[in-house]
């Protein structure tokens, strides 16, 4: 029986939402189960202690983060050739990542993208080739740099993960060549248009290709030193931005809202020992005060004020329509 069988049947839909809610489900209860045996009050006094220089290099680096990604969908501007402003497309792209980050991408970078690109103009087909690229943009970066970091500082596994060095540098290598090979393909397939589960996929020229791989790398690099800030230093940069990379896609996988706990414990089960379970939670939880919430209610605000914006503009749009049709009527 294929695969294509098992899920054209009926009951295939209710099956996976099942399925997905008792996983969810599942890791909620194994979350509060590991959550009461930490000593919180701990947790926030290491918080407290954090110095304030520290906290401040962490925002900047968050945000300075953040104004890499908002120049993701540039590259799909530049792709697409739509006419919207370079403001305006970082503006969605901004907002569009800070919810992705804390509600999931159905909602952040899908649908906020298609709401708001909606509203300026954009029709679909141009909206789903920015949003496509945008996220091979993101994911591009990724490979590269959880490429080199399994490769060359590979991080010692969990002997219940399954996964040994050997393995991990295996993967690395992959990963490495996964992105290599797209910028080659940029350079020289003569094929420009490919098909990848069920959507079409046009390959950009090397020099656009070669901007994804740089914005990507340097965001993710960015979140990295961002941990390694907030860890003191305590582990070297290339293992504190490794497992940040390990924790970003098992929380991805976990399909959990912003990974919630999902990171935490993969930074425990890799770094402790040498670090405490208390620091290591510490650390995380400074990261998405200053990496995921600060930016949701920045995020938020524009949000509402280009909402409040579009109201404007249709209401005026309506209101000259509606004179022009006055101004259109015979006298009697």
């Amino acid at each position: 029986m294929s695969i294509q069988s098992v899920t054209a049947h009926r009951w295939w839909p209710w099956a996976r939402r099942i399925g997905v809610a008792g996983f969810l489900a599942f890791v909620v209860f194994m979350l509060v189960h590991e959550a009461r045996a930490i000593d919180w009050r701990e947790v926030f006094a290491t918080m407290r202690d954090y110095p304030l220089r520290v906290v401040a290099l962490a925002a900047l680096l968050a945000w300075t983060s953040h104004l890499i990604y908002s120049t993701f969908d540039l590259v799909g501007r530049r792709y697409t050739a739509h006419p919207l402003r370079p403001g305006s497309v970082m503006a969605i792209t901004f907002v569009s990542y800070a919810f992705n980050l804390n509600l999931g991408t159905v909602v952040g970078a899908l649908a906020m993208r298609v709401r708001l690109y909606t509203r300026l103009g954009l029709e679909a087909p141009v909206i789903a080739r920015v949003v496509g690229l945008s996220m091979l943009t993101n994911w591009l970066g990724y490979c590269l740099l959880a490429g080199l970091a399994f490769l060359f500082w590979p991080v010692p596994m969990p002997s219940d993960w399954h996964m040994g060095t050997v393995a991990l540098r295996v993967l690395g290598g992959v990963l490495v060549l996964a992105s290599l090979a797209y910028m080659v393909l940029c350079a020289v397939s003569k094929r420009r248009e490919f098909h990848v589960l069920g959507h079409e996929i046009d390959l950009p020229v090397l020099r656009l290709a070669c901007v994804q791989l740089a914005i990507s790398c340097a965001n993710w690099s960015v979140m990295g030193a961002t941990m390694y800030v907030l860890l003191l230093g305590q582990v070297a940069y290339p293992v504190a931005l490794g497992v940040l990379l390990i924790g970003a896609i098992s929380g991805l996988m976990s399909r959990v809202p912003a990974g919630l706990g999902v990171l935490e414990a993969v930074f425990i089960a890799l770094l402790s020992p040498p670090l405490s379970s208390t620091t290591l939670i510490a650390a995380v939880l400074t990261y998405r005060a200053v990496y995921y919430w600060a930016p949701l209610a920045a995020a938020t605000v524009v949000y509402l004020a280009m909402e409040a914006h579009a109201k404007k503009l249709a209401a005026r749009a309506s209101a000259d329509g509606s004179t022009s049709g006055r101004q259109l009527q015979p006298s009697c």
